[in-house]
């Protein structure tokens, strides 16, 4: 028997009928509890382009538009619960988001002011996109 990283999406959304361009977080449901952002488990069948859609969607009832796929991140600890690699998409929405699906509750969040008990590698993942958003780079490696 093979045992494989499970893939995973995460989803970078930017408002951008707000000023500043905020992004949203979701607040877990289920462990591990705290803030995180919008993501989950791509379906067997289904791209990961439909996984993020699909999984923004559910989690804040924003309809998405993918911009751009960002990095990569791999780590093996990066989740508690197993192995898994995350997809991280950049994208933009409008709109009020709402908590759904696995989310106990929702933020929206400028640069400054995001929670600061995050989950899984969330806390990287966005000082990464921070930094390609403020300054223009990108970190070679998502990790």
């Amino acid at each position: 028997m093979y045992r494989n990283p499970a893939p995973t999406v995460d989803i970078i959304i930017e408002l951008i009928d707000r000023p500043h361009r905020p992004i949203v977080l979701i607040e877990r449901h289920n462990e591990p509890f705290g803030w995180a952002i919008p993501g989950g488990f791509v379906d067997y069948g289904e791209s990961v382009e439909v996984a993020a859609q699909r999984e923004a969607l559910e989690e804040t009832g924003l309809q998405v538009e993918l911009i751009e796929q960002f990095l990569v991140y791999s780590d093996p600890n990066r989740d508690p619960r197993k192995h898994t690699l995350s997809i991280v998409f950049l994208a933009t929405a409008t709109g009020t988001p709402q908590a759904g699906d696995d989310a106990k509750g929702i933020g929206i969040f400028e640069q400054w002011h995001q929670p600061r008990n995050l989950c899984f590698d969330h806390n990287k993942i966005l000082r990464d996109y921070w930094q390609y958003r403020n300054y223009a780079i990108r970190s070679r490696f998502g990790s």
